[in-house]
């Protein structure tokens, strides 16, 4: 039996070796301007579905601060994985008291599997590593507490 560290910091806190390219990844390219030449509407199919690059689709909720920008694939991950420390019993609500439920803790730990199976091969290198070290390390929480 082999065991390997996939995990992305070392135990001091810095970027393993392997992990060191990931900001080096290239930028999403904004979608080509309109060809003014191109056939009307009426005779043109369908219209391409809004790019990520495109700011102009975007949209603009009152109140929110300028410079947000859009969510990422990593805020979504985020947002899942929030209630797991939560319910694995490592943070304390704001009274003081613990919300431990380890099957809730499950549920979010699996929930965050389900996205990790459904975006399989459609990640970047540095999304699918951090998706991967957080189950890692939320699975081996989770036994920890459970037994």
């Amino acid at each position: 039996m082999k065991v390997t560290d996939k995990r992305m910091f070392t135990a001091d806190g810095e970027l393993r070796e392997e992990y060191r390219s990931l900001g080096d990844a290239a930028p999403i390219a904004a979608p080509a301007p309109p060809d003014p030449v191109a056939p009307s509407p009426a005779t043109s199919p369908a219209p391409a579905p809004v790019m990520y690059g495109d700011e102009s689709a975007r949209l603009e909720l009152p109140g929110t601060p300028p410079g947000l920008g859009r969510p990422s694939f990593l805020d979504l991950v985020s947002l899942l994985a929030e209630p797991i420390a939560l319910y694995l019993g490592d943070l304390a609500l704001p009274d003081g008291s613990s919300a431990e439920n380890l099957e809730m803790a499950r549920l979010h730990i699996d929930l965050l599997d389900v996205l990790r199976e459904k975006t399989a091969g459609h990640l970047s290198v540095q999304e699918s590593a951090v998706l991967e070290d957080l189950l890692y390390r939320s699975r081996v929480r989770y036994v920890q507490l459970r037994g």
